[in-house]
């Protein structure tokens, strides 16, 4: 009876501490809405949370994505500059399809489609360098987020890639357009988000990435194909890359060596606030949308009131990423034996 006793304390301490990391986002984001509307009852405005989901989608769709990645153990520096690179012969190669198809849907859906391809081929070239090459992801992607950027730049000249007027008529409602009400580009972010989530946690493909972030020599020794499970965990970022260009490119249809700076922090950023270990082998999707929400919602909030500058949104945001680690460091170490 006695021996009994000590183990079943710190069971429930470990079952409470699980419970704080799978329910604080979603608590964090209660509290935001709230400060929210305390601050400016304009915040429930339908329009204003319509335009908060739609601008959370682009980082949400990547921070997905990134969710595979950073379980598993890798870490993708290059979404923000794959992002430009991709938008940028996207809007090239539609450009010049004007004359032989013109400014009609085949035109746009051979835009798509090349997009696609490009962002699973910049995946794999992430994936296979850092597997094969036995390079450190951080460094690998390093060089490919330089890479992009300078590679966009150049196909613009410096300047902007404008897509052609006519085109850019057909290819609006993927951004501005909604379906029972709700706008495209939050529809795209919640089915990515449904099949993230049973792709990592109801398959043996999901079961792989945390394995493999946890131990991967123990992943090695358990027959499971370190490299080919990796490689397919940048293939499905630069997947999730290139969805996300595909619906940010109708709003603006235009692409620069500015576009999608710092979009890599802000998907790291949700992930980590999400609940997903930056070290590897535990992963959260829906943490992930709600971290995704909760950035945009910050400078949303900013907006809204004069307290505090919009321009310190970038320190917000940094505050609440090293609160994010802390805390999840803290709850691992109650969680240890």
């Amino acid at each position: 009876m006695n021996s009994a006793m000590p183990d079943t304390k710190p069971s429930g301490r470990k079952r409470a501490s699980v419970d704080i990391m799978t329910w604080g986002p979603f608590i964090a984001l209660l509290a935001l809405a709230v400060l929210g509307v305390l601050i400016n009852p304009a915040f429930l405005g339908l329009d204003n949370l319509s335009n908060m989901l739609t601008r959370s989608a682009f980082i949400g769709v990547i921070a997905i994505g990134a969710t595979f990645v950073i379980t598993a153990g890798g870490l993708d520096l290059s979404v923000g500059s794959m992002a430009a690179f991709i938008a940028g012969v996207m809007i090239i190669l539609m450009n010049s399809l004007v004359e032989q198809f013109g400014a009609g849907l085949t035109t746009v859906l051979f835009g798509v489609g090349a997009s696609l391809l490009l962002g699973l081929c910049a995946g794999f070239i992430n994936g296979v360098v850092t597997t094969k090459g036995k390079i450190e992801a951080f460094i690998v992607t390093l060089g490919t987020m330089g890479i992009y950027r300078s590679l966009v730049t150049y196909l613009a000249d410096g300047g902007t890639l404008s897509l052609d007027w006519g085109v850019r008529d057909i290819y609006r409602p993927v951004y501005y357009a909604s379906l029972l009400g709700i706008p495209v580009p939050v529809l795209v972010f919640l089915v990515v988000a449904v099949i993230g989530y049973i792709l990592l946690n109801h398959t043996r493909f999901g079961r792989y990435c945390f394995a493999i972030g946890s131990n991967e020599k123990v992943a090695e020794y358990s027959a499971i194909s370190v490299d080919r499970i990796k490689t397919l965990t940048y293939m499905l970022q630069g997947l999730c890359v290139a969805l996300a260009t595909i619906i940010y490119v109708p709003r603006l249809g235009s692409a620069s060596g500015a576009t999608g700076v710092l979009w890599e922090l802000e998907a790291i950023a949700a992930v980590i606030i999400g609940g997903t270990v930056l070290k590897g082998g535990h992963g959260r999707i829906w943490g992930t949308v709600v971290g995704a929400i909760m950035l945009t919602m910050i400078g949303n909030i900013l907006n809204l009131t004069d307290a505090i500058s919009n321009y310190l949104n970038g320190t917000v945001q940094g505050i609440i990423i090293i609160v994010a680690v802390y805390l999840q460091r803290a709850s691992w170490r109650k969680l240890a034996p």
